[in-house]
């Protein structure tokens, strides 16, 4: 038994060049822009437990400011406990976290898992039962801009050939922000024709589209260019599985929704009620890794895959535990820009558009725990505010 004796949550920014956003609090419309310098916010968290032992994680795509409000609700609970006691904090959280989204758990049970693992002195894939070392991974673009990166169709599919000539097997773009249906049925087409006999294709609506009319045309687009999947369709957010159900009956390109669905529960309900054909999952989104791992063996046993969106150290571990899963998610990539990701790490550890080898595979990071070091003088020297609690 290893009692928990403090947890610390930094609160830190960092700046990214040449992007720019929709709104100051916005979270996913971000693009390129010319000489912008766009300000973000993440946080990262230690647990520490009384024999020195040490757990770590620092936010990727979640991190927002709801979430962190969220971490320090859970955190306060956490010293003074027994570290492995993994399953009884995912129930204790659910529940308590049952008026909220619950995005402000997952990267606390991450950094549960980063101390389990270095406790042992196992990854984390390997302490779940590691089922593979590499996986294929997919470049996930940039959405379309008109400031000089992907704002043109030109762009996109000169893109897509790019990534193809460095050796990514599959290549899933967002379209733009607009949500014209005939823009990115267009879009879709000509990348079909550009490259769709040298890699699978998919498209991520990010819930652009306008209604169910523009989803059913752009599907339609997606079945013409024989896309491996169609992502997040409309503005409904993917929510309704009555609609993607109806969705799914009308076209034969499968449906990856559950992005937006949070909760293990919720997530079987949604696929029993046929509203998708691949289920997603996030540790960061979903309830951590525990909650990433029940969702994955919850649906093996309906014989469906489940791709993990997004990409991290806390990810790959759990894509490198798991059967039914597909690709690796490096997002968002594109011809000009960086991964807007901190750069936290110093060990090495990057998600960028050449992290793949030739082969177009990567790599399952071996270490303990998450199997990656982080930077610690970088996140001191840009945090703003952080927080202790102690056991009393």
């Amino acid at each position: 038994m290893s009692i928990i004796r403090k947890v610390e949550v930094y609160d830190f920014t960092y700046t990214v060049k040449d992007m720019g956003a929709a709104s100051e609090n916005t979270h996913n419309h971000i693009g390129y822009l010319k000489g912008g310098k766009l300000p973000l916010r993440k946080y990262a968290l230690t647990i520490e437990c009384e024999d020195g032992s040490r757990g770590e994680y620092v936010t990727h795509w979640g991190g927002t400011r709801p979430a962190l409000a969220q971490t320090l609700m859970l955190v306060t609970d956490l010293p003074g406990t027994d570290s492995d006691m993994r399953e009884a904090f995912y129930n204790m959280s659910n529940r308590r976290l049952c008026h909220q989204d619950h995005m402000g758990h997952g990267p606390v049970d991450i950094a549960l898992w980063d101390l389990a693992g270095k406790q042992c002195g196992k990854s984390i894939a390997q302490m779940l039962g590691q089922f593979r070392t590499k996986i294929l991974a997919y470049a996930s673009t940039y959405h379309g801009d008109y400031t000089g990166m992907l704002d043109s169709y030109e762009a996109f599919t000169d893109f897509a050939k790019q990534c193809a000539d460095m050796g990514y097997k599959a290549f899933k773009h967002h379209g733009w922000f607009d949500g014209d249906a005939k823009v990115e049925a267009t879009l879709i087409r000509k990348l079909g024709e550009a490259i769709g006999d040298r890699m699978k294709l998919m498209y991520d609506g990010a819930s652009d589209l306008n209604n169910f009319a523009d989803a059913l045309y752009v599907g339609r687009a997606c079945d013409d260019a024989n896309f491996f999947w169609y992502e997040d369709p409309y503005r409904d957010n993917s929510m309704s599985a009555f609609a993607h159900k109806k969705l799914r009956e009308m076209l034969k390109t499968p449906l990856l929704i559950t992005e937006h669905v949070r909760a293990l529960e919720a997530k079987c309900d949604f696929l029993i009620a046929g509203g998708t054909d691949f289920l997603r999952v996030d540790p960061e989104y979903d309830m951590g890794i525990t909650g990433a791992i029940k969702t994955a063996r919850m649906a093996e046993a309906f014989g469906i895959d489940v791709e993990v969106h997004a990409c991290g150290p806390a990810h790959r571990q759990v894509v490198g535990a798991i059967r039914n899963t597909n690709f690796y998610e490096l997002a968002e990539v594109g011809p000009k820009l960086k991964n807007i990701i901190p750069p936290v790490y110093a060990c090495g550890y990057k998600d960028e558009l050449d992290s793949i080898d030739e082969n177009g595979m990567i790599d399952i990071p071996n270490g303990p725990g998450l199997g990656v070091t982080y930077d610690w003088d970088w996140i001191n020297a840009h945090t703003t505010q952080k927080y202790v609690f102690e056991k009393k």
